[in-house]
């Protein structure tokens, strides 16, 4: 339980990386959520893909609205800072903290529930403005909190654990995603690690719109037969299209790779992405060649998971709205209020 104190000892012997920090230092309170929870799983790999980037903990800021998915923030990086908003709301609070303090990485957790019903036109908005964030959208296709109900992503012709079909049509966040402008858009899979850790380090080091969507099988209402988001049928369908490795600056980050083509994608901020290429004719770098892949694939019944799409010279809100360099929290009063003839000058252009 969360009032339960995780032991704050270390074993000397932990691995440290280049900022001194254990993964320990990278984790959380004791999770609430029901055992064998997918969200667990992605808990563990944001604290993973944390660790391997070097990332300090105070700079990362973590939002989250209402839900199981929600919760999670909770689970990793404590001296993070946090804010847990109201339901669907997530994505302006995080606009507006990036406002004003854009020297912060932002992380926004969410659910389908929050992010594809109630909270869909806040996430629409984030992602078409370019707010320089990483959306992680951890999606089981059912509202656990509330006893079962299907989402707003249930699959058409998917069934509840009590045996009702679904027979509204799903919301595909990561088409919705892409059309809106996102720069860089995964799928993956909670019980597939070793994807979803590389997908997360990218992400957080990828400047303009990063969205995730990861099923996440809800152990207690779907994860029966019947259900297009439980851990088997997942894994018989799952369809990966890459798997990729991230290169910081520093120093080279390694991973484990089946033989196939290997693609670098050569970021903004001096990153790598390497892509191993599993489909030799798929452009990781084509939006609309991204678009009908995937509508090609979920006409087939596959979920198609790995990096789907990454622009690599992506901006975000802030080279849009022109902002200064220095974080506008950051500014003084003679900074923020210039004079009149500055305001004079404001006025005259505007007529």
């Amino acid at each position: 339980m969360t009032y339960i104190a995780k032991p704050s000892l270390h074993h000397p012997s932990l691995e440290k990386n280049a900022l001194g920090f254990t993964r320990r230092d990278y984790e959380g309170r004791i999770s609430t959520l029901c055992a064998g929870c997918g969200h667990d799983s992605i808990s563990a790999s944001i604290i993973q893909a944390c660790f391997e980037i070097d990332l300090a903990p105070h700079r990362l800021a973590k939002f989250s609205g209402i839900g199981c998915s929600s919760k999670t923030p909770d689970y990793f990086v404590s001296p993070a800072h946090g804010f847990n908003a109201v339901h669907g709301r997530m994505p302006s609070v995080l606009t507006g903290a990036n406002i004003a303090a854009k020297d912060l990485i932002y992380l926004g957790v969410s659910g389908d529930g929050d992010s594809a019903s109630i909270g869909l036109g806040q996430f629409c908005h984030a992602v078409r403005r370019g707010v320089n964030m990483t959306y992680i959208c951890e999606n089981n296709g059912v509202y656990g909190l509330t006893k079962g109900q299907f989402s707003a992503t249930s699959d058409r012709g998917s069934k509840a654990k009590k045996g009702a079909e679904n027979k509204d049509s799903a919301i595909d966040l990561v088409m919705l995603s892409l059309q809106l402008g996102a720069t860089y858009v995964g799928r993956s899979f909670s019980g597939d690690k070793s994807q979803l850790v590389p997908l997360i380090k990218g992400a957080l080091s990828h400047k303009g719109v990063s969205f995730i969507d990861v099923i996440s099988p809800c152990v207690a209402f779907n994860n029966h037969v019947g259900s297009t988001k439980s851990f088997d049928y997942v894994r018989a369908h799952n369809e990966a299209v890459n798997r990729m490795d991230v290169i910081t600056p520093r120093a080279p980050i390694t991973a484990e790779y089946a033989a196939g083509e290997l693609k670098e994608v050569r970021q903004h901020d001096g990153s790598v992405l390497r892509l191993r290429k599993i489909e030799d004719d798929y452009n990781a770098t084509d939006r609309n060649e991204a678009l009908g892949y995937l509508a090609k694939k979920q006409a087939l019944g596959e979920i198609v998971t790995g990096l789907l799409f990454v622009e690599p010279d992506a901006g975000d809100l802030h080279d849009s709205l022109n902002t200064v360099d220095a974080p506008l929290n950051k500014l003084t009063d003679a900074d923020l209020v210039p004079g009149v003839a500055a305001l004079e000058k404001i006025n005259a252009s505007l007529r």
